[in-house]
């Protein structure tokens, strides 16, 4: 279930309101092309806007929608313990593989205070929750050795590593070994993470690029380290042109450009700004998208 390319898919909008033919369409668009796994409601998916009614729908939806065909890890974090509690048992509730949940953002709890907001979500409701580490949006930063605490808790079994540190990677898996999977949280790094031991991503690019995404993580996995090498180079562009904004804001306009959704945004998020829509589209025009 946690390994491959994962994408942590954007929630699209109509009229304000989630267009839930379109995520309908880009879920079949994404295991089409090869996603080895589909996550709702993440950073990507704009959670923090979405009410909690819409929030609970998206994540149903997506399972609805997925038919078991490949596992849905749905995003369940809060920075309240009794709302990530509430929202993974929701996930649970509709079907959902597992979930995934972003360190508690704001409060900045200290390690100890990590480790047991994910000892309570884990043993609040009882299904696979994989950590997700990202310091540069929570101003806190999980580390190896509180990941090696909460790995030796059954029902965690994975983390989404964005802290984009190879260090730190090498860290975990040094301090776990075999106990917790490791996936990047930095597409950029998907290549460089495997090396030292990560089995995959929770990625951003497959939004646009299902197939060559996967077939990057597949051909590392395969031992096609060349391959692997040139996919990582063919996708560098749009790994940088996804972030030239704070993301899901490009990749929105790229699905937008592509004609696969629209490119609507809630606020705080706003539109690109001209210049770098037009290097986006270059970038888009470059790699034979639009």
């Amino acid at each position: 279930m946690f390994t491959g390319s994962i994408v942590a898919i954007v929630t699209p909008f109509r009229n304000g309101r989630v267009d839930e033919r379109a995520l309908g369409d880009l879920i079949e668009f994404q295991i089409a092309n090869g996603t080895d796994g589909i996550v709702p409601c993440g950073t990507t998916g704009e959670s923090a806007t979405l009410s909690h009614e819409e929030h609970d729908r998206v994540i149903a939806f997506t399972v609805e929608a997925v038919k078991r065909r490949v596992p849905v890890i749905a995003g369940t974090g809060s920075n309240s313990t009794d709302e990530a509690i509430a929202l993974t048992r929701h996930a649970k509730q509709v079907g959902a593989d597992s979930a995934l949940l972003i360190t508690p953002y704001y409060n900045k709890p200290t390690q100890e205070g990590l480790f047991r907001h994910y000892k309570a979500v884990a043993e609040a409701v009882d299904l696979p929750l994989v950590l997700y580490n990202i310091p540069g949006r929570t101003a806190v930063n999980l580390l190896p050795t509180t990941v090696a605490r909460l790995a030796a808790v059954p029902t965690i079994v994975a983390i989404k590593e964005g802290s984009g540190s190879v260090q730190q990677v090498s860290e975990i898996i040094q301090a776990c070994k075999d106990r917790i999977t490791v996936l990047s949280g930095d597409d950029a790094l998907t290549l460089p993470m495997m090396a030292v031991g990560a089995k995959g991503v929770i990625t951003v690019t497959a939004n646009i690029v299902p197939a060559d995404m996967a077939g990057l993580v597949d051909a590392f996995a395969n031992g096609e380290l060349e391959r692997a090498r040139r996919l990582h180079e063919k996708m560098y562009p749009l790994f940088a042109a996804l972030f030239y904004e704070t993301n899901p804001i490009p990749v929105k306009e790229a699905l937008a450009m592509m004609g696969k959704a629209s490119g609507e945004l809630r606020l705080p998020l706003c539109p690109m700004s001209s210049e770098n829509r037009e290097r986006l589209a270059r970038v888009l025009k470059d790699y034979g998208l639009i």
